[in-house]
């Protein structure tokens, strides 16, 4: 291999002895008996014609030497199509002798005709080389024995394949290049500098090594086979953005030529390798290997081409992200190309390039899992009737860049002003800066694009300079740099026959609670591409993966206060998860269960059939902080609720921050509501401004439809007079059951051994809990009360108030029980009963808890048991007043109006109603 013209004249003559050597051991090749002119990549039609010359050019004799023996071979024709099947085995593929006897028995096993396999060094060996390199331009004498490591490696993975003459002519070869590199880099040492092409030659080596090892290996499992060194067949014109183009006319000639000396079935070539046309050593830069194994498909016009990998295939989203991320059985090549561009571990769009002028299709797969199909990229056949229908992901992928900044270059002066944009841009370009993505609206008030982050300084500054005078004058108003960004791109080339697909991309984000940066879409319609801050970018990319590829409606929820009734609402989760996800596409995972002592965590939900026994033998101790980053933050799903089971004010006091952060909040606490007039309305406002949503239906009225009655009353227009109610469950059976002969204490006793009553029966028959009823009530009715405004007829005698305990109050309370018992006899000798009711009389502005007598034909006389009632009376609603009943207390009520919460949280999210 010639190597000579980048070579700086203070370096040849210390690399004369060496090249030498190189040029002594590289194979020589045959001349051709007519010069084709070389061309950059050319058009299909092209191509084929000179193909079909190229066939007219082949038969003449040439000699070859392939292991050492002088071999004579006329007449191969080089043959082309579908009999033959292209591999490419990554660095990691071959990072050992087991790994390389693995892909050895893949090649074996494929039964296609003919087999070309690319191969790229053997894992880290790259890193080494250009190590060895650095070390001898910095003069560091560790570069000899970084080098011994080198061979090392390379002599034990020998020794695990090889026996015999194909060990002995391996190591041979490997001795020989290792002497031939000592003295290169000894040239280094001394000159304190390599070239880029010198280094392209250095690195190269690898890929050598291991293309000789793995055809000796398959050779010696009786398989025909060659290796090619593609800097013989590849040849590429460098360009002046560190990539290379590849010259296909001259290309396919010199592998016309090599076909002619080495006529196998089987061939292992070289990966990132090749030479220019002045047969200098380069390489093909960022993918090589990838973009080789696509070259030599084109050129061999292969049935496919296969990219071995260490995955499964081309994933949805990074799996690193986004943990439920599914494997596309297909992409089409402008798919796999709009998300390589944009940071997918897929391919360097350079290696689509040259299988897609002949529709080659790649397939990617994983060596370490034989069993899974991979991902095909193809040009996909176009059903009409699929996309009329809207079958099929029309939304293929997603993927992220990180560490950007936008730059905002802004003002009125721009407008109309040709020249303005290549002024911008021509700035950028002359400090090298590279634009990720651009935008503009059509009034040409501002354009703003993305750069790397590293990039932007350089970029404001160039900026700032262009247009000094501009700003000065006031016909640029600012060159903003906003940090700290990343892109989040969305994928598919059914976008765009779809309507909606922005629509929906943009619903999940805001879902989410992402602000968008900026926006930009090409007209192709293949990629929608986002600006959102770096923070917000992982939760980005879950939100949409999940509004596109889960459930329609996927609801990450943590459970805090698992007592009777959180614990209730958990069974009930349990007995109707399946039913909801099959039924109607709601997926509801618990991703935490708190209390106030032991939490239990988990990243892709709870086992609910055992939460109980997992809570004690796996609980940790409890964190509120924790516990709601693991429920938010640290996985897939984008929509959070936190359900608060608990009556702590202190919870309550996190509802704030919580739908600050983009958190949903169910709850049956009627703290917040009740609470402070101020935090009250300041919660309120942010409901309403953001697009998290807090549902508390279960704090009057346990499981009935009242507050979204009242909600729906008011919605429609009605307008509220009146709303009075038998809003306690436990004072509602107190008063049911207190007739006849019974006295007071006898039944407030039997309530509380029943379990209707708090442990303490005086947070009952207080009426405080009946008055933060009402005052939540009041507040939704539009009147801005606090909970001392509420005039509160309490049942506890005042003397019984400051009892040391909820035993000694009820062995007391009977000294009380005549003045009770006077009260209903008075009641009843009117033909009345005693309720204990609450009343908002929105046209008075005011609120009362209070004892009041009813008439027995009454619908708040004719009550049983635990039952609550509310009335509503309205300008609607005036002459007969909207009634609601039903039981309004207890755990299974109680967790059912949460329950409904949820499911109608999961409607607003997108789940069908």
């Amino acid at each position: 291999m010639a190597f000579a013209s980048s070579v700086s004249p203070s370096m040849h003559g210390l690399l004369s002895n060496a090249l030498s050597r190189e040029r002594n051991a590289t194979k020589k090749i045959c001349p051709s008996t007519l010069s084709l002119s070389q061309h950059s990549p050319v058009s299909k039609m092209d191509l084929n014609c000179q193909w079909s010359l190229r066939k007219l050019l082949t038969s003449h004799t040439c000699a070859s030497v392939t292991d050492g023996r002088e071999t004579s071979v006329e007449n191969f024709p080089l043959p082309e199509g579908d009999n033959w099947s292209v591999h490419k085995f990554g660095g990691t593929c071959v990072g050992s002798s087991q790994r390389i006897q693995n892909v050895a028995q893949i090649i074996i096993n494929d039964d296609s005709e003919r087999k070309l396999v690319v191969v790229s060094a053997m894992s880290k060996v790259t890193d080494m080389m250009y190590d060895l390199i650095c070390k001898a331009q910095s003069r560091d004498d560790s570069y000899i024995a970084a080098l011994d490591a080198v061979l090392e490696k390379h002599k034990l993975t020998a020794y695990d394949l090889l026996e015999g003459d194909d060990l002995a002519t391996f190591l041979s070869r490997l001795h020989d290049d290792i002497n031939n590199l000592k003295a290169m880099l000894r040239a280094i040492y001394i000159a304190g500098h390599a070239t880029e092409s010198f280094t392209d030659f250095v690195v190269g080596y690898g890929e050598l090594w291991s293309a000789q090892m793995l055809a000796s290996l398959v050779r010696k499992n009786g398989v025909d086979c060659n290796w090619m060194d593609t800097r013989d067949v590849i040849i590429v014109n460098p360009t002046g953005s560190n990539q290379v183009d590849p010259d296909y006319l001259e290309s396919e000639r010199r592998l016309d030529q090599w076909f002619l000396r080495h006529p196998s079935k089987t061939i292992v070539a070289t990966g990132f390798i090749a030479s220019t046309p002045q047969n200098i050593p380069t390489t093909l830069k960022r993918d090589g290997s990838d973009f080789s194994a696509a070259i030599m498909g084109s050129l061999l016009r292969a049935r496919q081409v296969t990219i071995w990998t260490d995955v499964d295939g081309v994933y949805s989203a990074d799996p690193r992200k986004v943990s439920e991320a599914v494997v596309l059985k297909t992409l089409s090549y402008q798919e796999a190309w709009e998300m390589s561009y944009f940071g997918a571990n897929v391919l360097h769009p350079r290696t689509i390039i040259p299988v897609m002028q002949y529709d080659i299709p790649i397939i990617i797969r994983n060596i370490f899992n034989l069993s899974a199909p991979g991902t095909i990229i193809c040009r996909p056949s176009v059903n009409e009737f699929d996309y009329r229908q809207g079958l099929g992901p029309f939304v293929r992928a997603f993927a992220t860049i990180d560490n950007l900044a936008l730059v905002n270059v802004e003002g009125t002066g721009m407008a109309g002003v040709p020249g303005t944009a290549s002024a911008i841009f021509g700035a950028v370009k002359d400090v090298g800066a590279n634009v990720i993505m651009i935008s503009q609206a059509s009034s040409e008030h501002s354009v703003c694009f993305a750069v790397p982050e590293k990039e932007v300084e350089a970029v404001a500054k160039a900026l700032k300079s262009r247009f000094r005078e501009a700003l000065a004058a006031g016909r640029l108003s600012q060159v903003a740099v906003i940090p700290n960004c990343s892109i989040l791109a969305t994928v598919g080339q059914k976008m765009a026959s779809t309507p909606g697909v922005s629509a929906t991309l943009f619903n999940a984000l805001a879902k989410a609670n992402i602000n968008v940066r900026a926006i930009a879409q090409g007209c192709s319609e293949y990629n929608i591409t986002v600006v959102v801050k770096r923070e917000d970018c992982v939760r980005a990319l879950r939100a949409v993966h999940s509004r596109f590829y889960l459930s329609r409606t996927t609801v990450a929820m943590g459970i805090v206060g698992p007592g009777l009734i959180g614990g209730t609402l958990l069974d009930q989760l349990r007995d109707q998860a399946s039913v909801l996800k099959e039924k109607f596409n709601i997926d509801l995972r618990v991703m935490g269960i708190t209390g106030s002592r032991k939490m239990l965590l988990s990243d892709t939900g709870i086992d609910l059939s055992r939460w109980r026994e997992l809570r004690k033998e796996k609980g940790e101790v409890a964190d509120l902080d924790k516990f709601v980053q693991n429920v938010h933050g640290n996985h897939f799903i984008p929509n959070t609720v936190l359900v608060d089971c608990t009556s702590d004010s202190a919870i309550a006091s996190h509802y704030y921050d919580w739908l600050r952060r983009g958190i949903h909040v169910i709850t049956p606490n009627k703290k917040a509501n009740s609470g402070p007039l101020d935090q009250y309305l300041r919660l309120r406002a942010l409901q309403r401004q953001s697009y998290t949503h807090y549902f508390y239906e279960a704090t009057v009225g346990a499981g009935l439809p009242i507050i979204s009655t009242l909600q729906g009353l008011l919605e429609t227009g009605d307008k509220i007079l009146q709303i009075e109610g038998i809003f306690s469950g436990t004072l509602s059976y107190i008063f049911n059951t207190f007739i006849g002969a019974r006295t007071f204490s006898e039944v407030v006793a039997e309530a509380k051994e029943k379990g209707f009553t708090e442990p303490d029966p005086r947070d009952d028959l207080s009426g405080t809990d009946v008055a933060r009823k009402v005052i939540i009530l009041a507040r939704e009715s539009g009147l801005q009360l606090e909970l001392s405004d509420i005039h509160i007829d309490s049942l506890v005698p005042e003397s019984l108030k400051d009892s040391a305990s909820g035993e000694e109050f009820l062995q007391q309370l009977p000294l009380y029980d005549r003045e009770m018992a006077k009260k209903r006899q008075d009641a009843d000798d009117a033909g009345e009963v005693l309720r204990y009711v609450g009343v908002v009389d929105v046209v008075k502005q005011s609120g009362a808890v209070t004892l009041r007598r009813y008439k027995k034909d009454h619908p708040f006389a004719q009550l049983s048991g635990s039952d609550n009632i509310i009335s509503f009376t309205t300008e609607r609603y005036n002459q007969q007043p909207l009634i609601v009943r039903g039981p309004g207390a207890g755990a299974q009520v109680t967790a059912g109006g949460i329950f409904c919460d949820i499911l109608r949280l999961a409607s607003y999210l997108g789940a069908p109603s």
